[in-house]
Parts: C-alpha cells; structure tokens; sequence
C-alpha cells in the first residue's frame, strides 16, 4: 500500500462530512469571478448584477485608489519585509493609522492583517484568567473566536436585550475587569447595536466597551466614521476595531484607541507580533479611500439613498424586509430555499448569495442582499423586477 493511499484512506471520513452538508442543504461551492468587483459582475462566464459585495461605496475600482495602489507598489515593492516589530515599521502605514486616528477622532490606531485578527488582537491584549468577557449572542465569528482564545470567563447576554446585559454586568462585579463587546452593525440582519444604552451600562458597572464596527465604518456617521459618531458616542467607547476591506474597498482592519491601548497591542498582541503586516500597496490604498470619505460625504449619501430606495420597494413587493442598515435580508427560513432562491436569481442574472447555517441559525437561513452607493437605478429596478417574477415563482411572496 503506497503512502499516497494510506494517506486518503485516513481522510475518508471528510466525504462522509461533505456529505452530510449537501443532505442538510448546507453545502457552499466556490465561483469564479473574471473581472473587477463592481455593480455588474462576471461569474463563472455569466454576467450579473452583483448584490453580494461588502463594497458599500464603490471604492474597490476606485481611480484615487488605484493609482495610489500602483505609485506605491512601484516604489516600495510588493511587500513588508517581515513584522514590523522585527524589520520595523514602513512609513505608509505609520502615515495610515495616523490618518486612521483623525478620521475616527482618537489618540491612536494599529492597523492588522484583517478584521479578525483585529479582534483577537485587542481582546487578548488586555483580557486575562479573572476577568470577564460579555458578548452579544450574535456577535461576529472573528468576536466568538477572539473571545475563545482568551482565559477570560464568558458570558453571553441575548441579543440586543439591555435588560439581560445589566443583570450580566451585576454578576459580573467580582471579576477584575469587565469587558462588553459588541457589533456596530449585525452583518447578517442588518440591525445596529443599542450603543447608546451599552456605554451607559459600561460606565455604570466601570466595564471597557467595545464595538467591532466592521459594517459601520463608512457607512454611519456624517462622512462614515462608523456607528460612534452616528450616535455622537466619541470618548464613550473604549476600543472600535474597524475594517478595511467593505465599505473602504481595500484590505484589513485597525483597532482605534488611546495611545496606551496601541503601544500594548505592539508588545502584547500575537497577530502584530507573529505575521506580516500589509504590502505598500495594500496601506497606500486604504490611506487613499480614507481621505477620499473626509473630504467627501457625498457616496455615503448615495449609498444611504439606493438603500433606502431598494428596501422600500423590495417590501412594497412583500418581502418584508427589517434592516436599520444597506444590509437587506431576505429570510425564507429553510437552507434548501434559500440555495433554491439564489440558483434561479442567479439564473435571472442578480448574483446573491444564500446565507445558511452556521453562519446563521437553522430556521433562519437567507439571502442577503449588500446595496453600494454603485447600483444605479436601472441595476436596483432590473433585480426588483426579478424578485417580483421569483418571489411569485416560488411563494415568496
């Protein structure tokens, strides 16, 4: 028996697990797509209108991003060398997270590989064996595994239930520190998170507060600084991580805070100090997005308007669509229908994705539609027409 056949036979029981996946509806393939990301996309040679992207502003095309990308990469090279904390630290993303700083209005930011290991970052910087750690129950996945690396006890309260946290944060007074961390904004149902209640409920039991405002940076907030500014919450929330790589159009996220939190970062958190950060080309795109969104509100209002446009005629259609956000769910509740909905909208030619367990609850799988400031009226009235004719085709509606 050769060691290549040993080798499969000990692997045999991931086609069982693959298996049970495609059974339960559960099973996700990879597409293709040729092209650039943009309103209208090509996937797996089909041309579509795309309503699955995090690209909430158009910017991942954008010309002020691209040529800063390219004059980068030409005179800096293609990547960083190593950590930074061992070849040093390069200029463009020293430049970045001062940048960074000013637009989210704190002493400091530091800038990660992505938003999940943002999280972990800053979670196990400062969290420790006798503290405690409460979390929204339906907190990001890059929030639930930062939380469980720590050694930190957990505590979960209800989604969005204030009562419940309050009751959580009582019990919680004889740990040493207190941390509550939530989403800024649900990314799979589009809700945004009772900040105004959660940093007076941190102040009251003397708890950190932080928010992963993934799908809130330039989005909310007059030029999308994020859900703190929409709310007016500056220098009330501890620690916002952020992201790079949605609304903003690049790669990447960034915790924002004091100077202090940044400097133990640096020393104590293992994504900085164990991987290499971002290439030029990379830092000097971001750079460019957030001085484009500082300068200029006028894509977060346009994606404000589709979005508004998009859900109220999709509910007028009878979807009845719930979203506080441009993240517009359409819940049909099983995972088969929803992979059904999605295969014939793709058919029609509107690339969306189905969204199903464990990403979201059993019952409660979907397709989620993500507006961009880049649809225009005649991409966002063609899918409205298809989702009549499908919703109709398949008792949607």
């Amino acid at each position: 028996m050769t060691t290549a056949t040993q080798h499969s036979q000990r692997l045999n029981f991931i086609d069982d697990m693959l298996q049970d996946l495609k059974d339960q509806h559960l099973y996700q393939e990879l597409v293709t797509v040729s092209g650039e990301q943009g309103p209208e996309i090509t996937v797996d040679g089909k041309e579509c209108l795309n309503f699955s992207a995090n690209n909430y502003l158009g910017l991942c095309n954008h010309p002020k991003l691209v040529e800063a990308s390219v004059k980068a990469t030409q005179q800096l090279g293609v990547g960083a060398g190593a950590v930074r904390t061992i070849i040093g630290t390069m200029e463009a993303h020293q430049s970045l997270e001062k940048t960074l700083a000013k637009f989210k209005e704190c002493e400091a930011t530091l800038v990660y590989q992505s938003g999940f290991t943002a999280n972990a970052g800053a979670i196990n910087s400062i969290m420790a064996k006798g503290d405690v750690i409460i979390s929204d129950a339906l907190n990001h996945a890059s929030i639930i595994d930062a939380v469980r690396l720590n050694k930190a006890d957990k505590r979960l309260y209800a989604h969005s239930d204030m009562a419940e946290l309050e009751s959580v944060l009582q019990e919680a007074q004889t740990h040493n520190r207190r941390l509550v961390v939530t989403d800024g904004v649900f990314s799979m149902d589009g809700d945004v998170a009772k900040l105004p209640e959660i940093v007076a409920l941190c102040e009251k039991y003397d708890a950190i507060c932080m928010v992963d405002d993934a799908h809130g940076s330039g989005v909310f907030g007059p030029n999308g600084e994020g859900t703190v500014a929409h709310f007016d919450l500056h220098g009330r929330v501890d620690i916002v991580v952020g992201t790079l790589s949605k609304a903003l159009g690049g790669m990447g996220g960034y915790v924002a805070s004091t100077q202090a939190m940044r400097d133990l970062m640096i020393n104590k958190g293992r994504p900085m100090l164990f991987s290499t950060p971002h290439p030029p080309g990379v830092v000097a795109a971001a750079q460019a997005a957030v001085e484009l969104l500082m300068a200029d509100n006028s894509l977060v209002k346009q994606l404000w308007d589709n979005a508004t446009y998009f859900k109220t005629e999709m509910n007028k259609l009878g979807y009845n669509i719930v979203s506080d956000s441009p993240i517009l769910p359409v819940i049909v509740g099983e995972s088969a229908t929803a992979q059904t909905l999605s295969k014939r909208l793709f058919d029609e030619g509107v690339f969306a994705r189905a969204i199903v367990f464990p990403t979201v609850a059993k019952d409660k799988a979907r397709v989620r539609l993500m507006m961009s400031a880049a649809h225009t009226k005649a991409h966002m009235d063609k899918a409205l027409a298809i989702f009549a004719k499908l919703g109709n085709e398949l008792s949607l509606i």
